[in-house]
């Protein structure tokens, strides 16, 4: 008889079992996506808080609209500190770095 895997009753779960359970590079690559995808919305949230367009802002900073789009993208990843700075420094904020621990997936 085969052992079978207990009924998810969640699509999250399902999904996370099918495509990242025991393989860590697509884990690694899922962690990075949303950190990417966080700091995107951050930046968006921060900048409409303050009512600027990409283009006040990018005015601000001394940069182009294009590039505060592409910062606002989720899928963009090259994210510098020196330009979060920028942004925080326009935008009245400090930018902080934590580390956390990694979870780790039996």
């Amino acid at each position: 008889m085969t052992k079978r895997a207990k009924p998810a009753s969640d699509g999250v779960e399902v999904l996370h079992r099918r495509f990242y359970e025991g393989k860590p590079g697509r884990l690694k690559n899922l962690e990075e996506a949303r950190a990417n995808e966080k700091i995107a919305r951050k930046i968006y949230e921060l900048r409409t808080a303050a009512c600027l367009t990409q283009t006040q802002l990018a005015n601000l900073i001394e940069t182009t609209a294009s590039v505060i789009c592409r910062l606002e993208d989720a899928d963009y990843e090259g994210h510098s500190l020196a330009m979060l700075r920028r942004i925080g420094a326009a935008l009245n904020q400090r930018v902080e770095i934590r580390f956390v621990p990694i979870r780790r997936t039996a």
